[in-house]
């Protein structure tokens, strides 16, 4: 066999990987996009509101709703009390 033939049974194969390839993610978009509209309706269902990121601490649960002072539980220098303050900030102070 020639290094001619080798490189277009290569190249041949090569292609039809990759043809299968995007068969496959595009089946896949499909497979996701039927279940993202099946969550959207059970929250709608739900009534479910904004994502909780975490859930011990009630500054880090979503952060758009964190109150400024709650990390500092007791005292400005305070150690923090729960894990997930150490993930997340509180927001910054909005200037207007």
């Amino acid at each position: 066999m020639r290094k001619s033939d080798l490189f277009l049974i290569f190249t041949a194969c090569c292609g039809i990987i990759f043809i299968l390839m995007l068969l496959y993610s595009h089946h896949d978009q499909a497979t996701a996009h039927a279940e993202l509209c099946d969550r959207a309706r059970l929250a709608r269902e739900l009534m479910l509101t904004d994502l909780c990121l975490f859930t011990e601490a009630r500054y880090t649960r979503h952060p758009s709703m964190a109150d400024l002072h709650s990390p500092f539980q007791d005292h400005p220098f305070s150690l923090e009390h729960f894990p997930s303050g150490s993930f997340i900030s509180p927001p910054a102070l909005s200037e207007r």
